[in-house]
Parts: structure tokens; C-alpha cells; sequence
């Protein structure tokens, strides 16, 4: 039988929608803050040669610096003001999340600091993210002058550049942070998806123009838009997809009544993770390998030789970088599931209100048995990520495909990101809808 929530989601119509106020004004500034977002990445940082770098960014496209510009929505080739995009803020995220599980200190603050622990690791995470900002923006206004795209290279291009690119930074990591609070959907991740859908009519077009030009044949082509189809249909499958536990609960003697002996299911995720994994290992091999980067454009030491065959070996598709890429994805899916899932707290919470699993002994045993669960549907889930965001670098390693914005990396960002807006949406019409069930009711008790 469906329940009370899945019944109101079968009756919603835009009728609803047009009655949820709040809503309309949160999906209002989504739209705005998204709008703010799109204008920032086509303002150049003063004092840069932008065609000039164009050309050169185009030569190097297929590299490190194509993803790079995918995820800022083309604001790289621009050498725009948000040309770090939100990509300090997630390798700072990472770093305090793994800290947080080895520091002492902060480990304490994550467990049993509650609302108060969060927001102060929050605040270690700005701060990180501060640093970082600073530390890659002064590799890029390097890189900048070394590449002879500065019309007046000094000290005083390298302050500037490094002060705008990190408030850049920052003032995206607060519109993501708004978009959160005041708006619909995850504001890094919608920031993240957007720069990815701004690019999208372009990477179209310029499939179409290979075919037309001969570079690409139409059977190729045909390929191309099954094989995305196809990978879309497969996330969403397994985005939905979820292993149900069953929960009982015992009958309880009420007065002259029984109640109880109800039972429910504890949905686990195939993928807890969501697209948090994929994005954790693109930022840090960004993070590196933009600093190898620039490295090889300048007078290098004798020390440093290595780095024109380190950059060489961390390209898209070459096999060092699959195999990183792939590694980073495993253990991201495992560790962040480890980070939003814990099972100690769901068996404790099960037991508090009576609820049991089954032929499983409450308490540690129910724990016990949640994360055996969980782990292997984690092996699944990272199987399935690591899949889907290595074949599209299998076919560029081998020739077939050019374009990131049809890789596996890019889809699942926007397949997910787009069900994770949608579902929040619907939370938030079926509160609207609660809402209005609930005054009529007050409205009917009064009458009476």
C-alpha cells in the first residue's frame, strides 16, 4: 500500500505548483545566482591577452586544462574572474573530511560536536580554501607571464591576478552556500552543473561540424548519441536503485487495545556517494597536475626535469591517469559513504523506537549487519562510477572521442544532479501540500 507521501507525489499537479509561493521564490534565485555565475565567467582578468591565450588554450584542449574548462563552463579559455572555479573549495572539503577521520581533535568535532562541531569545521574548510585559492592562482598568473599572454607582466600582474581568482573563489563558494540555504538543490554541485550545460550546445555543434566536415563519420556519430543515451539510462537505473532492509515493529498492549506490530524498510542506496566522488578525484588530479603545468612552460631547474613526463603520463587517457582516476573514485565512494552513512547511529536510532531487522539481534549485531550490507552494495556502487566515468577515457585513449562533455564524468554530474533538484523540488511541493491539509483541518475543527 502507498504511502501517505507517495500519494500526495501521484496527485501533484501544476496546480500545486503554482499555489507553493516559496518554492517560486527559491527556484527564482536559483536561477539568479546561476545567471551571477554565467556572467562571471566571461569577464577576463585585467591585464591578460585573452586571444591570444585562447589560441594557445586550444592547442593544449585535450589535456588536463579540457577538464578544467568544463567545469568552470569555459571560464579557463576565457581566463575569466571564476577561472578556479569552486575547485580550491572542494580540495579543501576533501582535505578536512580526511583529517577529520585521523585528526584527533577534529575527529571529536565531527563526531560529538554536533551543529557547533559542523560549522567550525566549516570554517577550517574557508580557510583551507583560502590558501589554496592563493596557491593556485599565483601558478596561473606565473604560467600567465611565462606564456607571454600579459600585456604587463611584473609583480603587480601576479598581485592582482592572485587577489581576483581567489575572491573569485570565495565569492563562489558563498553563492554556493546561498544557493544551499535559499535556493533549490546543492549549490557547489548545481555551480559544477551548470558550467557543464552552458557547454553543452557548443560541444554539440561542434559534433555535428565533424560530420559535416568528413572528420567524423555519421555511423560515429550514431554511436556517439547511443552510447549517451544509453549511459544516461544506466545512471539513472542506478541512482535510483536501492537494497530494502525490512523493520518490524513489536506490538504494544495500549489500554484495551494493541497497537503496533507495524512494519517499514530501510532503504540503503546502491550509490550513497552520489556524484561527490568523480568530483573529489578530478579536483585533486587538477590540483597537481595545473602546477606541473606550468612548471614545464618555464626555465625549469635541473631538479624539476621530471615534470614535462609527469604531465605527460596524468593526460586524459593515458594509463597512469585511468588507473589514478580510477583508484581515487573507489576510495572516495567508500570513504564518503563512510561520512554521510554511519551504522552504529542508524541500528541505535532502530532500537530506540523498537524497531528490529528480522532474526538480527538488536544493537551492535543490527549494526554489524547494516554495514555488511552496505559495504558490498558500496563495491557495486563504486564499480558502477568508476565504469562510467573510465569509458569515455578509454575511447579518447583510443582515438574515438574527442569531447569531455560526452564523457561519463559530465553526464553523471547532470544526471544526478538534475534528480537530486527534482526530488528536492517534490519535497518541497509535498510540504506546500501538508501545509495546506493541515490549515483546512484547523479550519474544520474550529467550524465545528
Amino acid at each position: 500500500m502507498a504511502s501517505a507521501a507517495e500519494q500526495l507525489a501521484a496527485n501533484m499537479d501544476f496546480g500545486a505548483f503554482q499555489k507553493a509561493t516559496e518554492l517560486h521564490k527559491r527556484l527564482l534565485f536559483t536561477l539568479g545566482a546561476m545567471i551571477v555565475y554565467r556572467i562571471g565567467a566571461f569577464i577576463p582578468i585585467p591585464g591578460v591577452d585573452v586571444a591570444a591565450f585562447a589560441h594557445i588554450f586550444d592547442q593544449q584542449s585535450n589535456g588536463i586544462f579540457g577538464m578544467f574548462n568544463m567545469f568552470s563552463g569555459g571560464a579557463v579559455r576565457n581566463m575569466a574572474i571564476f577561472a578556479l572555479n569552486v575547485m580550491p573549495y572542494i580540495s579543501a572539503s576533501i582535505i578536512v573530511q580526511l583529517l577529520g577521520t585521523v585528526y584527533p581533535p577534529w575527529e571529536k568535532l565531527r563526531k560529538e560536536g554536533g551543529e557547533a562541531g559542523r560549522k567550525q569545521l566549516n570554517q577550517y574548510t574557508r580557510y583551507l580554501t583560502v590558501v589554496l585559492a592563493v596557491f593556485q592562482s599565483t601558478g596561473i598568473a606565473i604560467g600567465l607571464q611565462s606564456s607571454k599572454v600579459v600585456y604587463s607582466p611584473g609583480p603587480l600582474f601576479v598581485l592582482e591576478t592572485v587577489v581576483i581568482l581567489s575572491t573569485g573563489t570565495m565569492f563562489l563558494m558563498w553563492l554556493g552556500e546561498q544557493i544551499t540555504s535559499r535556493g533549490v538543490g546543492n549549490g557547489v554541485s548545481l555551480i559544477i552543473f551548470a558550467g557543464i550545460v552552458a557547454r553543452l550546445p557548443t560541444a554539440v555543434y561542434q559534433l555535428f561540424a565533424q560530420t559535416r566536415t568528413g572528420q567524423m563519420s555519421g555511423a560515429m556519430l550514431l554511436f556517439f548519441l547511443a552510447l549517451a543515451i544509453g549511459v544516461i539510462i544506466f545512471i539513472v537505473f542506478m541512482e535510483r536503485a536501492q537494497r530494502r532492509l525490512l523493520v518490524q515493529y513489536p506490538k504494544r498492549q495500549v489500554g484495551n487495545r494493541m497497537t503496533g506490530g507495524d512494519t517499514s524498510f530501510l532503504p540503503l542506496k546502491v550509490n550513497v556517494s552520489g556524484v561527490i566522488p568523480p568530483i573529489f578525484a578530478s579536483s585533486l588530479l587538477l590540483l597537481p597536475t595545473t602546477v606541473l603545468n606550468f612548471l614545464s612552460t618555464a626555465n625549469l631547474p635541473s631538479w624539476a626535469s621530471w615534470a614535462p613526463l609527469a604531465i605527460g603520463q596524468l593526460q586524459h587517457g593515458r594509463p597512469a591517469f585511468m588507473v589514478l582516476y580510477g583508484l581515487m573514485i573507489v576510495f572516495f565512494t567508500f570513504f564518503y559513504t563512510s561520512v554521510v552513512f554511519n551504522p552504529d547511529e542508524t541500528a541505535e536510532n532502530l532500537r530506540k523506537y523498537g524497531g528490529f531487522l528480522p532474526g538480527i539481534r538488536p544493537g551492535k549485531r543490527t549494526a554489524e549487519y547494516i554495514d555488511y550490507v552496505l559495504t558490498r552494495l558500496t563495491v557495486v556502487g563504486a564499480a558502477y562510477i568508476a565504469a562510467v566515468c573510465l569509458l569515455p577515457e578509454w575511447l579518447m585513449a583510443n582515438g574515438t572521442m574527442n569531447t569531455y562533455y560526452f564523457g561519463g564524468t559530465s553526464i553523471l554530474i547532470v544526471v544526478s544532479v538534475t534528480m537530486d533538484t527534482v526530488a528536492q523540488i517534490q519535497s518541497h511541493l509535498l510540504a506546500h501540500q501538508y501545509e495546506g491539509l493541515i490549515k483546512k483541518s484547523k479550519l474544520r475543527g474550529a467550524r465545528r
